[in-house]
């Protein structure tokens, strides 16, 4: 084990460990974002705008929302919609330049890698609830009347579908016979007189 050449640190994985890691689960953070069946090992171009979007790698002047959709589609294969973390790598190494124009490759790098470490989506724009008494009060099933009143129970949840439909008596009794379900008790009774 001591024998194994230790990693250049000229590399992107060069850096510390950490950061890679941070790097990584901000990657994993952005992936799944909006997607219930996504794993997490592959990016969407919309999840990969996003990402740009709110680490702040799009300044406006020396990267844009074209630039990103640009370096997206150069890095991806033909027939793939989505990034691996290697590619998004490489993604973050072509932005970096544009993005920090005067330093270095890799000073570029890790100070992009410094924007996007430890962050995850933003819920920016997303609709609120608002709790007005005009809401409530049309809400509140208790001032249910007529018809309405029948299809919630006395706590205040749905009865589904038996509160919605008349349902069908299939028991051959008069709806509202009181002693439904007595008949075979009867002839039960009738024929243990009879032996």
């Amino acid at each position: 084990m001591a024998d194994k050449p230790a990693k250049p640190t000229n590399s992107p994985e060069g850096a510390a460990a950490g950061e890679l890691s941070a790097l990584e689960e901000a990657f994993r953070k952005f992936a799944v974002h909006g997607d219930t069946r996504a794993t997490g090992k592959e990016m969407h171009g919309k999840n990969w705008s996003k990402l740009c979007k709110d680490c702040q790698i799009i300044d406006g002047k020396n990267v844009t929302t074209t630039d990103v959709d640009i370096v997206f589609s150069k890095i991806k294969g033909k027939a793939v919609r989505t990034i691996t973390f290697e590619q998004f790598k490489e993604a973050l190494q072509e932005l970096s330049k544009k993005r920090f124009k005067g330093k270095s490759d890799e000073e570029a790098l890790q100070e992009m890698y410094k924007l996007i470490e430890g962050k995850g989506p933003g819920l920016t724009g997303v609709t609120k609830t608002v709790a007005s008494p005009t809401v409530s009060r049309l809400t509140d099933t208790s001032k249910f009347t007529g018809s309405h009143k029948e299809r919630f129970d006395a706590s205040g949840k749905g009865k589904g579908r038996a509160g919605r439909e008349d349902l069908v008596d299939n028991s051959g009794y008069v709806s509202g016979y009181k002693h439904a379900g007595t008949y075979d008790h009867k002839v039960q009774g009738n024929n243990s007189k009879d032996d």
